[in-house]
């Protein structure tokens, strides 16, 4: 039989396979496993190794079932054996008993259990998996009710440290290979292996490629025993004590769904969520356990007002009035709000800077940016969503090819490269990236490198796109690149690295317009996506039209019921406020959730320091170091609230512990009461009831004159162009209080093609030093094939900070042999 099934976007013919299990009629798509048959039965198969997200390998046999099919002459002959159900396919008039209608069957799983808990050590009180362990469960649904066992089990030492955030337990292990493949399949990445056979069969460990994964804890939470533990929350509850709450991580823009554990107050752990639509069932290690910042003993309990040159301590009606008073003294004023805000907060903020303040000096961009891009932004990405069309995690899977300028997606959007490798496992998707050099990331996927220096990729789009010379560029990966672009179900993903390189962002846009590729902007921080569409920009309105629009403004002000004339024209962005800040002519900023060295801005730290400054920030920061008034926010974990993520899809969360705590926008509508104005921010419902009301873009906007390139440097001697870019697990401070994360770091290292290794007379590890301007940094060196006369180093990792070279793209830096090992 051939049914049609419902897809979003095809319509495929599916054949259907009709088969009964425990003599209930059961149709399933053909190739559909005889264990997902069973489920859509409802009956319940146990089992360990079977995962729905990983391939099957039959390794435990715990889901044996007796089989029988027909025959060429039609008769249903059974199996000779049990047959495991998580590994055969269904088939034309199959007849399957379980456990529940076979002798056979069960006595097949009760004697497979037996021989798991043969060597299996009956410390459940104290394994962390106690509780929730689907060995213990099913030990007692499926398994004998006495041993028959008197000998001494198998021990090991225990823990081995896998990495500094995973430990294992090897007595623990019934050899699922769940772990193992997660590793091989998904991440991509070498893990633990098994070995031998029989009774002899074991876990082995990788010596020579130690695990270094940004996506270990996966390991621990499919576990289906207490083999593989998480060395945060090992021996700190049992699951039966904790409260779960779902919500989404703050890390990154893909908005993950996961759960958030508490007990008593303290949040314990984060597991991942099964969303299909987003994160399948996976999330990072920084997304599963950076989540102790607020808890590092420095965090803001009280406001604090600035007095005689240090913040004391503040009644919340004492520092709202000296924070009225300061701003209303102020001549102009300037918004600065992060990119780990909510949407809610983002629109709070932007309400008090044109509601309030008078002004649309107000940007999200706590980061090298460009005017460019917010023409980019207003153009191509405000307002899509996965329902108006928008590039969606599921059209990467289902991509012919994606093409990646300015994002490194394992270390900027992990999410994005789980789908992007699983969409070259799965599909073959073709992954390229213009960049420097090839990353682990891009490697992982499959992906091919288009070399590119550090601001040519603007030549290097147009050059795809048709335009200048394309010979120049030469190469495989380019004219792959070319060729895939242009066949059906291409993708662009551009990342925030690119706002630096002029003409970049309005090449990309127009190779996608040439191309017939679809195009989408990931940027790196939770925040951005819902500070762009709830107006955090300059020269744009909540819902994406622009602050020239008079009708736009008449609207929302209407929305705000406010008499008060809108200001009509485009504000100062982030570069802008701090320059005039720093000259005097902006005398009050309100800050929240931004470091000032993130900004890569000469001259932030004397604009926080001659301007008046309300920060709203949870712990001390290079903004706080110089506000004249701290009002404490609330950290994710006790606020709800909502992010949208580079999709454009809104992603929910709810407050996992009930404290005082407020969030910026219950804040803000506090400041702007004492201001003597109305924000009407004071709960999430009346923030989520104006947004919905918005009236949403885009509209007429005025044509943009098309950037130019940046020059290519003249190199002295001994000078290198500098590529960088954050790595996952960095310096940021969202990641303090959790040593074991930490851990698992990447050491930093200064890469260096073969050629420019030789010119610079070193080989694999000698220590290089590179300086820029008052940035030091000392590094071992590793030889990889890139980008030649080129050197890149992350961001900001372990002594190694080099955000304030970042304000523009490819700053020359000198590379010299030596430095302290």
């Amino acid at each position: 039989m051939t049914v049609t099934s419902r897809s979003e976007t095809e319509q495929t013919p599916v054949e259907m396979v009709n088969l009964t299990i425990d003599g209930v009629p059961v149709s399933v798509p053909k190739e559909t496993l005889v264990i997902r048959a069973a489920e859509e039965a409802g009956i319940q198969i146990p089992r360990f190794c079977d995962h729905p997200l990983l391939d099957p390998v039959g390794a435990c046999r715990q889901c044996l079932v007796e089989v029988a099919t027909p025959d060429r002459e039609g008769n249903v002959k059974p199996m000779p054996k049990p047959q495991a159900s998580c590994t055969m396919a269904v088939s034309e008039g199959m007849q399957v008993s379980t456990q529940q209608t076979s002798e056979v069957a069960d006595k097949a799983q009760q004697g497979v259990m037996e021989l798991l808990l043969v060597n299996h050590p009956l410390d459940c009180p104290v394994c962390d998996k106690g509780g929730e362990c689907p060995l213990q469960n099913q030990a007692m649904s499926n398994g004998r009710p006495t041993s028959r066992f008197e000998d001494v089990k198998r021990t090991y030492p225990k823990p081995i440290n896998i990495s500094s955030a995973v430990l294992l337990d090897r007595e623990r292990c019934v050899l699922c290979a769940r772990c193992t493949r997660f590793s091989d399949q998904i991440a991509g990445d070498p893990f633990i292996a098994l070995v031998e056979r029989g009774a002899l069969q074991q876990v082995g460990i990788y010596e020579e490629q130690p695990f270094e994964s940004y996506f270990s804890g996966n390991t621990v939470q499919i576990c289906p025993v207490g083999a593989l533990t998480g060395a945060a929350y090992r021996f700190r509850s049992r699951p039966f004590d904790l409260v779960s709450t779902p919500s989404v991580c703050e890390h990154c823009a893909s908005g993950c769904a996961i759960r958030t554990d508490h007990r008593r107050g303290s949040v314990l752990r984060r597991m991942a969520a099964l969303d299909p639509e987003v994160n399948d069932e996976w999330i990072c290690d920084k997304g599963r356990w950076a989540f102790r910042y607020p808890d590092v003993g420095d965090r803001f309990e009280l406001p604090m007002v600035r007095e005689d040159g240090e913040l004391r301590p503040a009644s919340w009606q004492e520092a709202l009035a000296v924070a009225a008073d300061g701003l209303r003294a102020a001549q102009g004023h300037g918004v600065l709000v992060g990119g780990r805000v909510s949407v809610e907060d983002a629109y709070a903020y932007g309400k008090l800077a044109r509601g309030v303040l008078g002004t649309n000096n107000i940007d999200f961009r706590a980061r090298p940016h460009s005017a460019e891009e917010a023409d980019f932004l207003a153009d191509h990405v405000v307002g899509t969503t996965p329902e108006t069309g928008g590039v969606r995690f599921a059209d990467l899977e289902r991509a012919g090819s994606v093409l990646l300028v300015g994002l490194e997606s394992e270390e900027e959007s992990p999410s994005v490269f789980l789908r992007l490798r699983k969409a070259f496992r799965k599909s073959g998707t073709q992954v390229f990236s213009v960049a420097p050099l090839a990353t682990r990331g891009l490697t992982k996927a499959g992906g091919t490198l288009v070399p590119a220096a550090p601001g040519t990729e603007t030549e290097v789009l147009r050059a795809l796109a048709g335009e200048g010379s394309a010979e120049a560029m030469g190469g495989d990966g380019f004219a792959a690149t070319r060729t895939a672009l242009r066949e059906p179900a291409a993708i662009i993903l551009v990342g925030e690295r690119l706002a630096t390189v002029p003409g970049a962002l309005t090449a990309a846009a127009a190779l996608a317009e040439s191309t017939g590729a679809r195009l989408a902007w990931v940027p790196r921080r939770a925040g951005e996506r819902g500070a762009l569409e709830a107006g955090a920009l300059p020269g744009l309105l909540p819902g994406g039209r622009p602050v020239t629009d008079a009708g736009a403004r008449e609207a929302l002000a209407t929305l705000w019921q406010t008499d008060a004339a809108l200001p009509t024209e485009a504000g100062l962005d982030t570069t802008g406020i701090v320059g005039a800040a720093r000259t005097g002519r902006l005398g009050g900023l309100v800050v929240g959730g931004v470091d000032a060295d993130d900004l890569a801005l000469p001259g932030a730290h004397e604009a926080l320091r001659r301007a008046f400054v309300v920060s709203l920030d949870l712990r001390p920061s290079t903004v706080t170091a110089h506000a004249d008034v701290v009002l404490p926010v609330a950290p994710h974990a006790e606020r709800s609230g909502a992010f949208v993520n580079w999709e454009g899809r809104v992603r929910e969360f709810e407050a996992a512990l009930s404290t005082n705590a407020m969030a910026d926008h219950r804040v803000l509508h506090m400041l702007a009461d004492e201001l003597g104005g109305f924000l009407g921010t004071r709960t999430q419902a009346e923030v989520r009831g104006e947004l919905d009301l918005l009236e949403r873009g885009p509209a007429t906007r005025p044509e943009r004159a098309v950037p130019g390139t940046p020059e290519v440097p003249t190199l002295g001697a001994d000078e290198l162009v500098l590529a960088t870019w954050h790595q996952l697990l960095d310096k940021g401070s969202l990641q303090d209080g959790e040593p074991f994360l930490a851990g698992t770091a990447h050491t930093p290292k200064a890469w260096v093609s073969p050629r420019t290794a030789q010119a610079l007379g070193v080989i694999e590890d000698d220590f290089v030093t590179v300086q820029g301007g008052e940035v030091r940094v000392t590094a071992p060196v590793h030889v990889a094939d890139m980008v030649d006369h080129v050197v890149w180093l992350p961001t900001n990792s372990e002594s190694c900070d080099l955000r304030s070279l970042t304000g523009h793209v490819g700053p020359v830096v000198t590379v010299t042999r030596g430095g302290a090992a």
